[in-house]
C-alpha cells in the first residue's frame, strides 16, 4: 500500500466518507504529507473538505485552541494526523457530543499510512473486538500477569468497554487509526501491584529495559528500570507543574487489549497498542472515555503475552483472547 492507499482507506472504509458531508482534516505542520492525501480522499469522495493546520501541541491530551474546539463541532467528518494525541481531549469529546465521526491519527508516519496495523481488514478487525468486547463483560475485576513480573489487580466496577474498530460510520463515533483495541477506564483508586511494561511507552518509544511500575491506590508510585524509565519520570515530573493536583498525572487511567493482526511494536503508541498478543495500561487522563480524572496527559505502557482473568476465570492466556 502507498500513502494514498492509506488515505483512501481512511475516508471510505473506515469513516464511510458521503457526497456532501463537512469533512475536517486537522493537523499540524508536522504531518502535511499525510494530510493532503487525507483531504484528496475526502474530495475525491465529493466531501465538503476542508483542512485546518494548527501550531503542534507540546504532549498527548493538551487542548486545541478555543477556535479549532469550536470549528470541530460543526463537522460531520474530522480527521487529525497531529504530532500530538487530541484523542483525549475535552475538544474531542464536545465534536463527538455534536454528532461528528472522529479519527485520531497522533504520530502518524508516512510509512504506517501504507503499513503495519493501516493494511488490516477492518471488518475482520470489528469481529475481533466484538468478540472479546463479549467476553470482557463478564469481568469486573482482573489479576494481570506476565512473566516478567507484571502482577496487577485492577477493578472495572460497571465501567463501560469501548470498541476501537476502524470502522466508524456512526454518528458520534470516535476511534484512532490504525485501529484495534478494546479498551476501559479502571475505577480511580482501586488498582494495585506491579506493572512491568516491556514493549513500548507513549511519547518515549521502545523500551531500552522493561519499565517496572509500582502501582498503589490507583497511582503509579514508583517507576523504575533503564533510560527509558528516567524518561518517563521527568516527562510526568514536568507535567506535574501544570496541575492543580500534581498526583493525577500518574492516576492508572486505562486497560487496554490490542487486537489488530497487522500491527507491530515499532515504537509508536498509535500502532504498538494494537498489536494481537499485548495488552496496554495508560497512564493520567481518562475523563474522556468513562474516567473522572482530568489530567492533560495521557500515556500507554504495552505489555506482551500477558495471561489477564480473575478467579479460576481467564480472559487472556499468553496474550490470546479465549
Amino acid at each position: 500500500m502507498t500513502l494514498m492507499d492509506g488515505a483512501k482507506t481512511t475516508m471510505r472504509v473506515c469513516l464511510g466518507v458521503k457526497r456532501g458531508e463537512r469533512v475536517l482534516v486537522l493537523t499540524d505542520n508536522t504531518r502535511q504529507p499525510i494530510a493532503d492525501a487525507l483531504y484528496r480522499a475526502a474530495v475525491d469522495l465529493n466531501a465538503d473538505a476542508m483542512m485546518m493546520v494548527m501550531l503542534p501541541r507540546t504532549r498527548h491530551g493538551e487542548e486545541p485552541a478555543d477556535p479549532v474546539s469550536h470549528f470541530m463541532r460543526s463537522m460531520d467528518v474530522i480527521v487529525a494526523p497531529t504530532e500530538y494525541s487530541i484523542s483525549h481531549t475535552q475538544a474531542r469529546k464536545k465534536a463527538n457530543d455534536s454528532g461528528a465521526r472522529i479519527a485520531t491519527m497522533p504520530t502518524i508516519t508516512e510509512e504506517m499510512m501504507g503499513k503495519g496495523g493501516m493494511t488490516a481488514d477492518f471488518k475482520e478487525v470489528r469481529k475481533a473486538v466484538g468478540k472479546a468486547h463479549r467476553k470482557a463483560l463478564k469481568f469486573k475485576e482482573v489479576d494481570v500477569r506476565t512473566e516478567l513480573g507484571t502482577d496487577l489487580h485492577i477493578v472495572f466496577g460497571r465501567r463501560k468497554w469501548i470498541e476501537d474498530t476502524g470502522v466508524l460510520h456512526r454518528r458520534g463515533s470516535f476511534g484512532n487509526l490504525p485501529a484495534g483495541e478494546l479498551f476501559i477506564a479502571p475505577m480511580e483508586g482501586k488498582t494495585n501491584g506491579t506493572l512491568v511494561v516491556d514493549g513500548s511507552f507513549g511519547g518515549i518509544g521502545k523500551v531500552d529495559r522493561p519499565i517496572r511500575i509500582k502501582v498503589e491506590d490507583g497511582f503509579a508510585e514508583k517507576i523504575t528500570g533503564g533510560k527509558s524509565a528516567k524518561k518517563l519520570r521527568d516527562v510526568l515530573k514536568k507535567h506535574e507543574k501544570l496541575l492543580d493536583d500534581p498526583k493525577m498525572a500518574y492516576n492508572i487511567a486505562e486497560f487496554g487489549i490490542g487486537l489488530n493482526p497487522k500491527a507491530k511494536i515499532i515504537g509508536n503508541p498509535l500502532e504498538d497498542e494494537k498489536v494481537m498478543g499485548t495488552i496496554h495500561v495508560a497512564i493520567g487522563d481518562n475523563s474522556t472515555f468513562g474516567g473522572k480524572v482530568k489530567a492533560g496527559i495521557h500515556m500507554d505502557g504495552i505489555v506482551s503475552s500477558p495471561n489477564v482473568g480473575y478467579d479460576d476465570k481467564m480472559l487472556i492466556v499468553n496474550g490470546a483472547v479465549k
